[in-house]
This record gives structure tokens, C-alpha cells and sequence, in this order.
């Protein structure tokens, strides 16, 4: 990063060249008694992650901003910036605004991994639903590429596969779905609930039924935006919460 920045000052870049200095996920280093990522709730130290810009439109430096931003939001601002087209499917928000003058593009972030907690922050509270038991099921992957890590999925996982769909962000493309096992065990951690404002290193779950409630409402709305597959709903004991 710093020969990034070092040429960018050689080269006198600043003046017409957009800087993104991000990240796709955290690292634990200890905290919470944990080391890396993936296998643990997507707490803080993995879910929060760093966010530079500079745009020279903007002339913005050394300021930070408040509204809740995701890396969704990266495509559409890049495509902004050339002066292309916003897909309408796409979930993102150009942040030019939220960097210019910290406008808001949206009111909550849904996050999470395949099989792992289902989780949502709105900038106050993080809520992550986990799956209502041991099974983790039904739970499978919907894709056009089968495949994980550069791997081919095994046959046996392939012979069970159908299709699903087609989802509005698919371009009217029906995907596979197949049945796939994951490394989570997200019923060991249960269902957590956390104020950001007075326990921001979350080491104190809330239990309030009434907010949780209003939580789980709003992460529904969330996953129903996110055309999430109605097995979804099922895998977290929210079958019956309706559509």
C-alpha cells in the first residue's frame, strides 16, 4: 500500500485517480479467545472492515463518516465514477454522496456466510439468527459454477442437483441447487443480540424478547429483499413468519 501511495504522489495521481483502500473481511488475533475467521459468529473483528477513499471529485480527506456502507456499495460507485449505468438489480449504492456529505444509502446491512449466521447491523444493534437445530438444514447451494476454492464439487453432491429459480439478480437465469454440508455449527453460539453503542467489543448478548422481535422482523424484510430461498427461512426457525 505504501508504493500505492508513493506513486500516487510521483505520478501526481491524486488529481484525477479514485482510491478504494479495502478489504474483504477481518482477521482474529486473539480476541474473544479466537484466531482467524469463518468458524466463529462474523463478530466485529471479522465484519467491520476498513474503508479508504479518496475521490478526487470530492476533494475529501481526512474525515470520516458515519453512515452504514457495505462492499456492495463498491461497484456502483466505481460505475458512477466512469459514468456508466447502474444496474437496478444490483443491492449497491454509489457512495458519492455518503463521501461527499455522509448522506445515508441505507437503513441496515444484511451479512453472513454459506450455512453460518444470518446476520444484520442497522449501526446501533447486530442481531445474528442462527440455525433453529444441529442439522443445519435444509440448506443448499444455488450457483452456475460448481465448484469451491478452484475445486470441482464431488459427483455426489452434483447427482442430487436441480434447478432453482431464476432470482432478478440472475438476469432470468435459472442457478443449480444442490445440497451442501458446511463447517458451522451455529446452534453451539445460538442466536445473538448486541448493542454497539454501550458493548461495542459485543461481550455482552442482550436478551430483550420484545427488541429481538423488532430484530427479526426487520432481518426477514432484509432477507425477502435479498430474494433469499425460502429454505433460508426454514434453516433459521423462521418458516411460519411470513412472506
Amino acid at each position: 500500500l505504501g508504493r500505492v501511495l508513493d506513486l500516487m504522489d510521483e505520478l501526481n495521481l491524486w488529481e484525477d485517480t479514485l482510491l478504494i483502500v479495502n478489504t474483504d473481511h477481518g482477521f482474529f488475533l486473539g480476541e474473544k479467545g479466537w484466531l482467524a475467521k469463518v468458524i466463529m459468529p462474523f463478530y466485529n473483528e471479522v465484519a467491520h472492515i476498513p474503508l479508504f477513499v479518496w475521490d478526487p471529485r470530492c476533494g475529501k480527506k481526512g474525515e470520516t463518516r458515519k453512515s452504514l456502507v457495505q462492499t456492495v456499495d463498491l461497484a456502483p460507485t466505481l460505475l458512477e465514477y466512469f459514468g456508466q449505468t447502474v444496474d437496478p438489480t444490483m443491492n449497491g449504492k454509489s457512495l458519492t454522496e455518503t463521501i461527499l456529505n455522509d448522506r445515508p444509502v441505507r437503513e441496515a446491512g444484511l451479512f453472513g456466510a454459506y450455512g453460518g449466521h444470518v446476520s444484520f447491523t442497522d449501526g446501533r444493534y447486530v442481531y445474528m439468527r442462527a440455525a433453529a437445530d444441529g442439522s443445519n438444514e435444509p440448506l443448499s447451494n444455488h450457483t452456475l459454477i460448481p465448484a469451491k476454492l478452484g475445486e470441482r464439487e464431488p459427483v455426489h453432491l452434483l447427482r442430487s442437483a436441480e434447478w432453482a429459480g431464476p432470482f432478478s439478480f440472475t438476469k432470468g437465469c435459472r442457478v443449480m441447487k444442490y445440497p451442501k454440508p458446511t463447517r458451522f455449527e451455529t446452534e453451539e453460539f445460538g442466536h445473538l443480540l448486541f448493542d454497539l453503542e454501550k458493548d461495542p467489543d459485543q461481550e455482552n448478548p442482550i436478551v430483550d424478547p420484545e427488541l429481538e422481535k423488532r430484530m427479526i422482523d426487520r432481518l426477514i424484510s432484509l432477507m425477502r429483499e435479498a430474494e433469499s430461498p425460502e429454505e433460508q427461512f426454514s434453516r433459521l426457525g423462521l418458516e411460519n413468519a411470513g412472506s
